[in-house]
């Protein structure tokens, strides 16, 4: 790990811009189904659970967690499937329906710009844009493998009527573009009606204990970071309380292995310059803010994703005359609190 960052490496090693996402067309087994066919997947940070080879995958390092992200237009659908980590989504803009159960139909949520949502391991899961416009979701889900993927049955018959066999190894190969299947593997069999009953189901009133409202998101609000610095108020959405941060416990409290905060800039206000020990992740979700350390500074604009190095002082400056909103995931369930640092980097 380099000590000095120069801005270039910072841009080309830590920072994914929105702009320059790449995406998979044919991640997921469900890719060439008609309603699901012109979905985007985005593999941001770590390997994800994209099933085919051709997903590009921005910052390979692993953190402890994914990030990811998907684009779709209205009406467009990712079908039913569970993971074996948590799934925590951000609406970063469009309406979002996620429908849960086998087929969709045992609960739903519609969810809008800024809601989160954390959908628990061994849930069958489905979301579909229902907004008019293009949508985008923030991803992250839990532990550095988090394993394959579980579809509904149904998605399997679906796919084969489209040239895409899923294998036991869980990768996808697609025979519509000349891929063949490997002598030495098999396709992966249909999900049983046996695990598809060893799934949990789950009410609309229990996924609403899943959902923190962006309008309430500031309802327990302040953290030792934030309370150390100027027009910046830091609020707890997933975690525990924390005493070494100072701060309170989100909405969702169960242990994911990560945590999610949320940081309000008014204008003109900054960050106190601090360090982290753990994994850092910041996404921006309205606004701009400045990422500054000691070797140069960046601009982060709306959708943008920015991996911290580890022990690095930084601070985060809103510059502008409009308010700004980020979001930050951080590694571990109990982070260490922030190494808050007096002074400020040399002009």
């Amino acid at each position: 790990m380099p000590k000095n960052w120069t801005s270039e490496m910072m841009e080309t090693r830590r920072l994914v811009r929105y702009r320059d996402l790449k995406p998979c067309l044919n991640a997921f087994v469900d890719t060439y189904t008609p309603g699901s066919d012109k979905k985007e997947n985005f593999t941001i940070i770590g390997p994800g659970v994209a099933e085919h080879p051709d997903q590009y995958v921005h910052i390979a390092e692993a953190h402890g967690f994914n990030i990811g992200g998907a684009r779709q237009p209205p009406g467009c659908l990712n079908s039913q499937h569970s993971h074996e980590t948590e799934e925590v989504f951000i609406v970063h803009s469009g309406s979002w329906s996620f429908n849960l159960g086998e087929k969709g139909e045992d609960g739903s949520i519609v969810l809008e710009k800024g809601d989160c949502i954390t959908i628990p391991v061994n849930v069958f899961r489905g979301f579909e844009n229902v907004g008019e416009n293009e949508g985008y979701l923030f991803a992250v889900l839990g532990s550095d493998d988090p394993g394959h993927v579980t579809w509904a049955p149904d998605v399997f018959d679906k796919a084969k009527d489209y040239g895409l066999v899923l294998l036991e190894s869980g990768r996808l190969v697609d025979t519509r573009n000349g891929e063949v299947i490997p002598e030495d593997e098999q396709p992966m069999l249909p999900t049983s009606p046996d695990q598809v009953a060893q799934h949990r189901l789950m009410s609309g009133e229990e996924v609403a204990a899943c959902v923190s409202r962006a309008a309430e998101q500031n309802a327990i609000a302040g953290s030792g970071l934030s309370r150390s610095s100027q027009g910046v108020t830091e609020s707890p959405i997933i975690g525990t309380a924390n005493e070494a941060e100072g701060i309170g416990p989100g909405k969702m409290t169960w242990d994911h292995g990560f945590n999610v905060r949320r940081l309000d800039f008014e204008s003109n206000a900054e960050l106190a310059m601090n360090s982290r020990q753990e994994e850092e992740v910041l996404y921006m979700h309205e606004g701009e803010l400045s990422f500054v350390w000691q070797s140069g500074e960046l601009l982060l604009e709306p959708g943008d994703t920015l991996t911290v190095p580890k022990g690095l002082p930084r601070q985060f400056k809103n510059n502008g005359d409009k308010a700004s909103i980020a979001y930050v995931v951080r590694g571990g369930d109990q982070p260490s609190g922030a190494g808050i640092q007096k002074g400020a980097f040399a002009a």
